[in-house]
């Protein structure tokens, strides 16, 4: 499924394909989504303006709270006889929002998955077992259709059942695994319990997404498991996965140029900021029917990675997400995100790849403490050996971020697993304590 025709396009050819398919989504939206109407009414931008990609900074943005608002098919460009998959977020931060499909969305999901896969190495010989979650999660149902489409052997396996899923990674002769990255180290390390080395499995590379995750992570993850570790990106509002992946080289997801219009803008000033500058990520789709969306502030961090990639590919590049603009925590006026800590605690020896950033309140000011299991082989309760390991990762921390910050060691296996997106910030401040 590597479509060169369309992946490694000249740059002037893909601009002029990007620009005629938003023209032509700008005047869908524009007569078929009353919200977008509106937005465009009352910020005087008019559809047919558009000349260029250049233009599109004029219109109007599109947040989370828009979908909200609409719920639950309000922003559906197409009746709703036309739509024949519904999906939906999954509402940790609020209220769920909606997504829809066509018929012809579905083929093009299907599409942009087998390509996704196919970046990490797939072919119709594997053998992918999916242990993203199957329902209204965009997950299960996004890489099982690009599976099928590949002509791969597709195992719907969902989430849970951690124990079988290793069994069945045994016995079906997997060749790639889908899931969390929190949920693959959680296979990998109960694998272990159960005397299975995966790493004298089939098993030969993975994609993994729906969270940020390190590069020192994706270390671990390979080791752990013997594979090729290849990161993927989507949301649900966008498409779900399949809108940007790494290829083989590993430096940056190449962003499906042709479906998807990618812009980075400052989330103060919400201008675009130069190609290599982080800022928030932006995407306006030019391909989807059912529920397009325009300049959809995403939340996540990310930058574009300046120049060409070794594997052929032409679209650009953007770098794997550093975190959420929702997800910051601000920490004696410095800015951290949790992917930071990752970076650093997976770097350390003695303490594993699991923990949590508790907030709580000390008095009337906010305070953070980083939970950190110690390693399974760690002799926790030798006292010494654990004060100077608290100091180590405290050091450790406080040198990478250039702040300090409490930690607490806690016994391995301490901190819940999750089977799908690990949750690493506790919020505990209205509940007055940890």
């Amino acid at each position: 499924m590597f479509q060169p025709e369309l992946e490694a396009m000249d740059r002037e050819r893909l601009d002029e394909l990007q620009s005629e398919r938003l023209r032509e989504t700008l005047r869908r939206v524009y007569l078929n989504v009353p919200l977008y109407r509106t937005k465009f009414d009352e910020a005087g931008f008019d559809a047919e303006s558009v000349r260029s990609l250049a233009d599109l900074r004029h219109v109007p943005f599109t947040v989370k709270d828009d979908l909200r608002s609409a719920y639950p098919y309000g922003m559906f460009a197409v009746p709703m006889r036309d739509v024949v998959r519904v999906h939906a977020s999954s509402g940790t931060t609020g209220q769920i929002t909606v997504v829809g499909y066509t018929a012809g969305d579905i083929e093009r999901w299907s599409d942009l998955m087998a390509r996704t896969l196919a970046s990490a190495g797939a072919t119709a010989d594997d053998i992918i077992q999916v242990a993203y979650g199957y329902g209204l999660f965009t997950g299960g149902l996004g890489v099982h259709y690009g599976s099928e489409r590949l002509g791969a052997t597709t195992i719907p396996i969902s989430g849970g059942n951690t124990r079988r899923q290793i069994q069945v990674m045994q016995d079906f002769g997997v060749t790639l695994l889908a899931a969390t990255p929190s949920y693959a180290l959680l296979l990998g390390e109960t694998a272990l319990e159960m005397g299975v080395d995966v790493r004298d499995l089939p098993l030969r590379a993975g994609v993994f997404g729906a969270e940020p995750w390190s590069e020192n992570m994706r270390v671990q993850l390979e080791e752990l498991l013997g594979i090729s570790a290849i990161d993927i990106y989507g949301l649900s509002e966008v498409l779900g996965p399949g809108v940007a992946a790494e290829c083989a080289s590993k430096h940056g997801l190449h962003v499906n140029e042709d479906h998807f219009i990618i812009e980075i803008v400052d989330p103060e000033t919400l201008l675009p900021v130069p190609d290599g500058e982080y800022g928030e990520v932006v995407f306006t789709t030019i391909t989807k029917e059912a529920i397009p969306v325009i300049r959809y502030r995403t939340r996540d961090i990310s930058r574009i990675v300046p120049g060409t990639c070794t594997c052929g590919r032409t679209f650009r590049r953007m770098e794997r997400i550093s975190g959420r603009t929702d997800d910051m925590l601000i920490v004696r006026g410095v800015n951290v995100f949790p992917s930071q800590i990752e970076q650093v605690l997976t770097g350390i020896p003695g303490v594993a790849p699991h923990y949590q950033v508790v907030l709580t309140k000390r008095g009337v000011m906010d305070h953070v403490e980083v939970h950190v299991e110690v390693g399974p082989d760690f002799a926790f309760d030798e006292i010494k050996a654990l004060e100077r390991l608290q100091r180590h990762v405290r050091g450790e921390i406080a040198s990478a971020l250039a702040i300090s910050i409490d930690v607490k060691l806690v016994e391995p296996k301490s901190i819940q697993r999750s089977e799908g997106k690990a949750k690493r910030v506790v919020d505990l401040r209205d509940e007055g304590g940890a």
